[in-house]
């Protein structure tokens, strides 16, 4: 829980009002609100190559399953690397090229 500089519930709507007051002032605009910063992490980590184990205990998920529904385009590098090793798994043999005459 989030509170007040005299220690009384952040209410949320004055949490947004004030984290929009911020990306303004940082030159972001002012139309962001405080989930971006969750989507921003998971984005982050799984650009890094965090397994999505992780990151869904990073984010407080109970369930890796809940990360990947939800995030499902931020965990895109995840997918992307699998289906590269799929790719190399499965990726038709090129013919060998023929052995050179050793008599020549």
């Amino acid at each position: 829980m989030l509170t007040t500089s005299v220690g009384t519930a952040y209410e949320s709507h004055n949490l947004r009002r004030d984290f929009r007051r911020v990306t303004a002032a940082a030159g972001l605009g002012a139309r962001w609100v405080p989930k971006e910063l969750r989507t921003s992490f998971v984005s982050m980590m799984s650009y890094q190559g965090v397994p999505v184990e992780e990151i869904a205990r990073l984010a407080g998920h109970a369930s890796s399953r809940t990360t990947e529904v939800i995030y499902r385009r931020e965990l895109r590098p995840v997918i992307t690397t699998g289906a590269e090793v799929m790719d190399q798994i499965f990726r038709p043999k090129q013919p060998s090229a023929p052995i050179a005459d050793a008599a020549r």
